[in-house]
């Protein structure tokens, strides 16, 4: 677009083009276009010339979609005389178009919701609508979806109509919902048969629920609920018409959630839902899943919604356990999808149960958990000419993933120890097919971490039985058997002398291909927590490091290994850490150098993530217990190989790929760790290596590089030789830094660099305030996260929070130190600087750009500079509420005059931080 109002042939061209050009190209361009017409002004008149010429329903959908999407987001465009020739101008369109698409007459009713919602003027919009068109069946269509998407609109994200006005329209609502439904009653008499309407009506029906604006005592005796359990009773409903029978449902009973209050409604459609049962079985019988996941979708809300009743009187009244029998009946149909709908409601019950902690309450459960058990263990059965490992990516493997997790939620009712004894009696009995061995061995391993390993001869036996498993097993059994082992670290710790049968035992499977990565998972678990015991076999876990690639194993899984190791060498005697150290990154780095080598001497470069993922994961786990004024043993290999080894390879592949982001923030992350390792001990480090980050920083702006620099500052900062350079250090990151920031949506696009820049920042405030508080740098910090508290990523968001919070905290922190004073002064002249715009755009930031779940960090800020300087803060406060807007555009009262003095009130008399954040998230919601 060049800036002038386009010619409808044009615009038809570029619709046209849209849909049906066959260049990829051509469609590009024009979607580019149209996107650029959207945002303008023109968009309004185009839109609606193009509803009223009606050429094609291309351009219709275009104009409805534009018209929908500006009233959405650009209503205050609009001056208020023009707001009601719009509302007729979309009322002749919707009427004029109402035989031409579903989806058109989809977007105009949305269009005119959002019209009503934001249009003050427009008083009892329903009533109007319903006298206007409400006797004229060809119109009903259209009414009925106005109505429909009416409600839902009430709470949509799009719409910033603020909690004053969203009350006044759920007030109206309210006031006119029993029209509405005497409007719903005589379409589905009218319309007798007809599945669309019907289907209609149960839609409009559902949304009017889920807004909780219906009146449950005129709803219970109302003959819609009847018509909905006729429907959902009948064998020959269509699948359409029950799935949105189904929604209306699972509505209703979500809308009675808190039952009490709704007693009439609620024993209506318990009653109804109870008789479902023999449609369901019917389902079943006729092989109709769709149908079947509906009741199954009915029957878990009825559970939920009765939950409280069902545990606080198991067995009566609405508390009939009956409930539980529907679900355990749709547990035990053939597909897994069926049972897993209920997930969510056994995890419920299991929590609720766990938290009253009544023995004679959960004895009343307990066979319904037993039971539910028996079902998931059937469930997780593989195949029975399944071939090879169980796969744990596919939906069946995600299904039984969620099942382990809901086993460890709900076995506390069962009891782990009689659990597992239970299923490992069945094995020990029986001789069950392999699919049935797998499936229990699977849940053993489920429940291994919550049964009591102290003197427990279940446990060993298991043990025993499984190491001796002969090779000639399905790959699947051994496979889940592993896993079991795996699981069962905590026994073998207790039982070292099954460690040299269970590691054979592992080792074997290390050598299989396929059981090659579950077996290294389970060695990192025996390592993790047979740490002591371990300590002998460190010799086979270094033999295994030095071999790693000669096995097939994922990436993680060799890591993982990796892992284990260093958390076993940790426990080494002090003085053969060193050596063992240095072997056991030496197969790492000599991998590095090849690489290095090849890459210099063809000219290629090689991916050396794999290298740098073992070596840091080797610095980060290995931690040995080092006494005050013992020399910690890693110092050593580090400060040796900084000179001779590691320092060189990491230096030298980190300039080899300063280019890719990712290889660089692995090398970034693995010199994090080793420097973490030794803490001070990596001195020798820091001279060259903040160079080299410095001068790669000014080049290729990667901000794992300012991450690092925390990691400096952290470990630095406090040592009086080194806070100059740090703060040199800062200083040259800032300024290229702040370049990338400066460029136009810099901030929104470089949310990772907002969220390290302030990480580096924020340890400097922790460690050495006054050195950063003192320098120039400071102002353009500020001011840079000032901006920044738009910002709503979360990482980013609560790094800027965290820095600000801790700054001003710094000027009331530690009174009892030599620096305070120069601290405090320091603050005082930076919050006298900063303060009136920095609280103005805090203010701001939560009306308007950021999500409720930061405003925590938000308050803290608040309440931090009011502790620092209240009776200032109380001005700064009352200038940043006068400048908010009290009205929207479309005339709505956003903000009372008593609303801003209690807010304001509230937050300066808080005594407690968790005050502000209440005001605060309250206050806010007159602007969402």
């Amino acid at each position: 677009m060049d800036g002038s109002k386009p010619s409808l042939p044009i615009v038809y061209q570029a619709v046209q083009a849209l849909y049906h050009d066959p260049d990829h190209t051509g469609k590009e361009r024009a979607s580019v276009w149209l996107e650029e017409l959207q945002r303008s002004m023109y968009a309004w008149e185009v839109s609606d010339q193009l509803l009223q010429l009606k050429q094609d329903v291309e351009s219709c959908y275009f104009a409805a979609q534009t018209m929908k999407m500006k009233i959405q987001t650009s209503f205050y465009e609009l001056p208020p005389e023009t707001h009601i020739a719009l509302r007729d101008s979309l009322l002749s369109h919707i009427q004029n178009l109402k035989d031409l698409s579903p989806i058109i007459i989809t977007q105009l009713a949305l269009a005119i919701a959002d019209l009503a919602l934001q249009m003050a003027s427009w008083k009892g919009c329903v009533h109007t609508l319903i006298e206007k068109y409400g006797d004229d069946i060809s119109s009903m269509p259209f009414l009925i979806e106005i109505l429909t998407v009416l409600p839902e609109e009430v709470h949509s994200r799009s719409l910033r109509i603020g909690a004053n006005r969203r009350t006044e329209i759920i007030e109206d609502l309210a006031f006119c919902s029993n029209t509405v439904i005497a409007l719903l009653v005589t379409c589905v008499e009218k319309s007798g048969n007809d599945e669309k309407m019907l289907i209609k009506v149960f839609r409009c029906l559902g949304s009017w629920f889920n807004l909780g604006v219906l009146d449950s005592n005129f709803m219970a005796s109302n003959q819609l609920i009847m018509v909905l359990f006729q429907v959902l009773q009948r064998h020959d409903t269509s699948t359409n018409l029950h799935e949105a029978a189904s929604d209306c449902v699972c509505s209703a009973l979500y809308a009675i959630e808190n039952v009490d209050t709704h007693v009439a409604l609620a024993m209506q459609l318990f009653k109804g839902v109870l008789t479902l049962e023999t449609a369901y079985h019917m389902a079943v019988a006729r092989e109709d899943l769709d149908k079947v996941l509906n009741y199954c979708r009915i029957f878990t809300e009825l559970c939920e919604t009765f939950m409280e009743i069902t545990v606080r009187s198991p067995g009566q009244g609405m508390g009939d356990l009956r409930t539980l029998e529907l679900l355990l009946i749709c547990a035990g149909h053939p597909q897994y999808e069926v049972a897993e709908i209920s997930f969510n409601f056994w995890y419920r019950l299991g929590e609720h149960l766990y938290k009253t902690n009544n023995p004679a309450l959960h004895s009343v459960f307990r066979p319904y958990i037993q039971r539910l058990l028996h079902s998931l263990a059937r469930h997780c059965q593989l195949d029975p000419d399944h071939e090879g490992i169980p796969e744990d990516t596919d939906d069946f493997g995600e299904f039984r993933m969620r099942v382990s997790d809901l086993v460890k939620d709900v076995i506390f009712l069962v009891g782990s120890m009689e659990c597992f004894s239970q299923l490992y009696s069945t094995l020990k009995e029986g001789n069950p097919p392999w699919e049935v061995t797998e499936a229990v061995l699977f849940i053993m391993a489920a429940i291994a971490k919550s049964v009591d390993p102290e003197n427990n001869p279940t446990l060993t036996e298991v043990l025993e039985q499984i190491v001796l498993l002969p090779q000639s097993v399905h790959m699947a059994v051994r496979y889940t058997s592993i896993e079991l082992v795996g699981e069962m670290s905590e026994v073998v710790d207790r039982n070292p002398r099954f460690l040299d049968p269970v590691l054979n035992y592992l080792m074997k499977g290390l050598k299989e291909k396929p059981l090659a990565s579950v077996a290294a998972k389970a060695i990192h678990n025996i390592c993790s927590v047979c740490r002591d015991h371990m300590a002998q076999h460190f010799q086979g876990l270094l033999d295994i490091a030095r071999s790693l690639d000669s096995f097939a194993l994922s990436s993680d899984a060799a890591v993982g290994l990796l892992k284990g190791t260093a958390l076993v060498l940790a426990r080494l005697p002090l003085e053969k850490i060193a050596e063992c150290l240095s072997d056991l990154c030496a197969v790492q780095v000599m991998a590095l150098k090849k690489l290095l080598a090849q890459e210099s001497s063809n000219g290629k470069t090689a991916d050396p993530t794999v290298w740098l993922d073992r070596l840091a994961v080797i610095f980060r786990h290995t931690n040995p217990m080092v006494e005050n004024g013992q020399t910690h043993p890693c110092q050593k290999v580090i400060q040796e190989v900084s000179a001779n080894l590691i320092w060189p390879v990491l230096s030298e592949t980190l300039n080899a790929h300063q280019a890719d982001n990712r290889i660089v923030e692995r090398c970034c992350r693995c010199l994090r760790f080793a420097v973490r390792c030794v803490g001070k001990g990596s001195a020798s480090l820091l001279q060259p290596l903040v160079t080299q980050m410095v001068n790669v920083y000014q080049v290729y702006p990667h901000s794992c590089f300012l991450y690092l620099g925390s990691i400096l500052v952290d470990e630095y900062g406090m040592e009086e030789g080194c806070r100059q350079g740090l703060l040199d250090m800062l200083q040259a990151l800032c300024m290229p830094t702040f370049q990338l920031l400066e460029q136009p949506n810099g901030l929104r696009n470089h949310p990772d660099t907002v969220d390290d820049l302030f990480r580096l920042a924020t340890r400097f405030v922790q460690r050495s305030p006054v050195t950063l508080l003192s320098s120039n740098i400071i102002i353009h910090i500020i001011q840079c996260a000032i901006a920044a508290t738009t910002l709503d990523h979360r990482d980013a968001n609560c790094s800027v929070m965290k820095f600000i919070r801790d700054l001003v905290h710094t000027g009331v922190s530690n009174d009892h130190e030599d620096d305070f004073e120069v601290r405090k002064q320091l603050i005082g002249q930076a919050m006298e600087q900063h303060g009136p715009q920095l609280v103005t755009q805090l203010v701001h930031s939560c009306c308007f750009c950021l999500p409720p779940y930061t405003l925590p960090d938000v308050a803290e800020v608040l309440w931090e500079i009011m502790v620092f300087d209240r009776p200032t803060f109380c001005r700064w406060l009352e200038t940043a509420l006068k400048g908010l807007p009290k009205e929207t555009s479309g005339g709505a009262v956003t903000v009372t005059h008593k609303q801003l003095t209690d807010f304001h009130k509230q937050v300066t008399s808080a005594e407690e931080c968790k005050q502000v954040c209440w005001a605060i998230r309250e206050f806010t919601r007159l602007y969402r």
